[in-house]
């Protein structure tokens, strides 16, 4: 089977695995989005208010630009996975000696507040063998209560009204994160926010097996998902925007012609100085600088991500 046109090869520096992990989350968020509307044209799906600051700028509808937010410490304080393993852990699913491990790691990500390449590949190994042979269903339904019980309070108001102000002017706003697309789908439907781009896992028969498809949504991954939803949706990516908190996603942010540095790390601080990037940091209370949507970019889920991965392998055999 031929592959369709916004899954061609291209010539690019990511890897193979980044390429693939990118595709699959492209295609789990597209799924995510189709079934998302059709649950609110059958008046299932309701947005919870955003309690946020209101925005202080007019945005334009322009249905060639979009905007990706990076999760963890963009729009939420800590990561989320951290908190989907406290949610486990109260619920059994792994002994005390784990539980301390994601204790120390989201303490190191609070404390120095970015990524850490190794503790973040280590809670995701734990993640994953913890819900191998589990049903998505059952994560799923799970997943929601951790939500309400871990990261509805941690949710930055200044960047949720960011979010809010894409979508006031009709734009469609995605989540790009390398938590499970499961979780991402959560957070995103929870904000009313289109969809999201996550780490899909696979399963068979609705259970995980504990392996991932391609690899994390990570760093260069995150910019090869972005890039195929932009192609598949028909977004111009020099029209988009880009919301991120570490240097990790400089290619993402890279990608668009309008890039945001979020409670930035120092790296994406200096990075972004460079640059002429905007930036905003909520940490302190304080605005790192004014941000605000340019008048040219304005102008002019679990059973998602198994879906995807399989339309994904399909299309490449």
């Amino acid at each position: 089977m031929a592959l369709p046109a916004w899954l061609t090869s291209r010539k690019r520096s990511a890897t193979a695995r980044s390429v693939l992990a990118g595709e699959a989350a492209a295609e789990a968020a597209r799924k995510q989005e189709q079934e998302m509307a059709a649950a609110e044209r059958e008046g299932a799906g309701t947005a919870e208010a955003a309690g946020a600051e209101e925005a202080e700028f007019p945005v334009a509808g322009d249905v060639h630009a979009a905007a990706f937010f990076d999760l963890d410490n963009t729009v939420m304080q800590g990561a989320a996975l951290f908190h989907f393993g406290r949610g486990l852990y109260k619920r059994k699913f792994f002994r005390k000696r784990e539980l301390t491990r994601f204790a120390w790691q989201q303490a190191y990500f609070r404390l120095a507040g970015s990524e850490n390449a190794d503790h973040m590949q280590d809670a995701r190994e734990s993640a994953l063998s913890i819900v191998k042979g589990h049903r998505v269903s059952e994560l799923m339904a799970i997943g929601e209560e951790i939500y309400d019980e871990y990261m509805a309070g941690r949710i930055w108001p200044g960047t949720r009204a960011l979010a809010q102000a894409h979508l006031d002017a009709g734009q469609k706003v995605w989540l790009v994160t390398a938590a499970p697309v499961e979780t991402a789908t959560i957070i995103a439907r929870r904000l009313g926010l289109t969809g999201a781009l996550g780490t899909v896992a696979e399963s068979v028969g609705g259970v995980y097996t504990g392996r991932l498809v391609g690899e994390p949504l990570h760093g260069p991954a995150k910019a090869e998902a972005v890039r195929a939803l932009a192609a598949a949706e028909g977004l111009d990516l020099d029209r988009c925007a880009a919301y991120s908190d570490s240097a990790n996603d400089i290619p993402m942010l890279s990608l668009v012609g309008y890039p945001y540095a979020i409670n930035p790390d120092s790296r994406l601080r200096t990075h972004a100085r460079e640059m002429g990037w905007r930036l905003r940091d909520y940490r302190r209370g304080r605005k790192a600088a004014k941000v605000g949507i340019p008048a040219a970019a304005g102008v002019g889920a679990l059973a998602g991500g198994a879906v995807a991965a399989a339309a994904v392998q399909r299309r490449r055999r």
